[in-house]
């Protein structure tokens, strides 16, 4: 646990920015714009003749906004100083996955493997800096993984409020991540099969409590309806399925092999398979979960985290069966310690970089430097080598500019007349280039417009992003190239 809580304590610290898109901009940049008294994505009914649900659950962005307000109460307002206490506290939270999953292991083998277990769950590589990260996907886990093992630790002769205080922790993570009551579903059928009656109708009533109270109250507080967030995330996913990344059933199988490091993921996903009987209140959540992500055709990555610390428990509990009763300790010892050694090399050589990067760090710092000439009002994006806007993070900016894009698919003919940009007003204040690639032809185009244009500063992704933008180009990190518009800045501002 100490060591797990080092690594998330370094990632608190060093590891800034964000992962993805939903982790900054469905809960950072949300919160933050309500304390500041706008509603800047259109969250809210009635702000910018909104009058649409999102279909996105307030219950974890709410609780940013009163982190917020809270911080804003005190007098906390750098945005890099806010970001760190919501790591520190994300860091702490997760945790309790360390605890509770070593303390589910232990229900079902002894400390040996148990501690196998723990020492998986601290230092396996990318969870130090997941556990600090506002996904979702990973902040659910503690929950589920203190459900479970108070779901497999009781039986039938265990007091209703236990029962009951189950399902209001599988509530508390459906009200984080809806998809999470696949897993919840999966507990639920185990106890049937273990034929904990009892167990399974408490555990329900819990879980509809918490959904009712929480997401249930939120949605008609704020819209006058309970549940229309859920529906509206329903039916919107039901018919868009198709329209982001899309991949084969078997992705997230192949994903797991690799990032779980093979020749050990190979162990652990058999393991898993020979635990169905003996780990059922495990089992058959994975499964669910899996089986429905699969079988959905949006797949991306961080989808399945939330089952992989289950994995490494069913995993290991299951491989050591397969191991004592199927092959032969002598024959297999070397190979095994041999994969075990590279596993662990492999993973403690990636542990501490990935740990300490700085995620999105050019989008990120971009913002920050605008932050320098606040208020900025306008700016422009050009981005034209691409068709997908890379969203900047105006949290870091302390303020909400409108900004435009000009991309790829973008004709400049008719941006150039799409507005009288001779008037100072209809200027923007800052040009913000992506991408080195023919840069200069870029911005002498751009000048046509803008006359005054000049380089302010350039802005590089990070380390980590520069090498995982080399292993896989789809982790577009590029760098920002910063032009002052004279005409409305005469001059640059003093550095800090």
């Amino acid at each position: 646990m100490l060591a797990g809580l080092l690594f998330r304590l370094l990632a608190a610290i060093f590891s800034k920015g964000f992962g993805w898109i939903d982790d900054q901009f469905l809960v950072i940049e949300i919160a933050q714009s309500w304390v500041d008294g706008i509603d800047y994505y259109g969250w809210l009914p009635g702000n910018s003749g909104n009058n649409e649900p999102k279909g996105f659950s307030f219950f974890y962005t709410g609780l940013h906004y009163l982190l917020f307000q809270l911080l804003k109460w005190v007098g906390i307002t750098d945005p890099q100083c806010k970001m760190f206490i919501v790591r520190l506290i994300h860091a702490l939270w997760s945790v309790l996955t360390i605890i509770y999953g070593y303390k589910l292991t232990l229900l079902f083998s002894n400390k040996q493997t148990a501690l196998q277990v723990a020492w998986l769950l601290s230092l396996f590589w990318i969870f130090p800096f997941l556990s600090v990260r506002n996904l979702v996907e990973f902040v659910g886990i503690p929950l589920l993984m203190m459900g479970t093992f108070f779901a497999a630790r009781s039986d039938n002769k265990t007091n209703w409020a236990m029962w009951i205080w189950v399902g209001f922790l599988f509530g508390l993570a459906f009200n984080i991540r809806y998809q999470t009551a696949l897993f919840t579903g999966g507990v639920g059928l185990a106890l049937l099969f273990e034929k904990k009656l009892k167990g399974s109708v408490l555990m329900s009533v819990g879980f509809v409590l918490a959904v009712v109270l929480i997401q249930g109250g939120i949605d008609y507080f704020v819209w006058g309806k309970p549940f229309i967030q859920l529906e509206t995330y329903i039916n919107y996913n039901v018919s868009s399925a198709g329209l982001y990344t899309v991949a084969p059933w078997y992705h997230y199988f192949i994903f797991l092999l690799g990032v779980m490091i093979p020749p050990v993921s190979i162990f652990l996903l058999f393991g898993y398979l020979g635990s169905y009987k003996k780990m059922l209140v495990v089992f058959l959540p994975v499964l669910l979960f899996f089986a429905f992500h699969s079988w959905y055709p949006n797949k991306q990555e961080r989808f399945i985290t939330t089952i992989i610390p289950f994995l490494f428990i069913s995993g290991i509990v299951g491989w050591k069966l397969i191991v004592q009763a199927a092959l032969n300790p002598q024959f297999m010892k070397k190979w095994i310690k041999g994969s075990w050694i590279f596993f662990w090399v492999v993973n403690l050589i990636v542990l501490l970089p990935v740990s300490v990067m700085y995620s999105k760090k050019a989008r990120v710092e971009s913002m920050v430097y605008l932050s320098k000439y606040e208020p900025v009002d306008y700016f422009i994006i050009e981005d034209d080598n691409k068709d997908v806007l890379r969203f900047l993070p105006q949290f870091y900016s302390n303020n909400w500019a409108h900004y435009e894009a000009f991309m790829k698919k973008d004709s400049f003919e008719s941006f150039a007349k799409s507005k009288d940009w001779k008037k100072p007003q209809n200027q923007p204040e800052f040009v913000l280039f992506f991408q080195p690639n023919n840069l200069d032809n870029r911005v002498e185009r751009m000048k046509t417009v803008f006359p005054e244009l000049v380089p302010e500063t350039a802005i590089e992704p990070g380390m980590m992003d520069k090498i995982l933008h080399w292993l896989n180009p789809i982790n577009d990190n590029q760098i920002i190239y910063i032009y002052r518009n004279k005409a409305l800045i005469p001059n640059k501002v003093e550095e800090k």
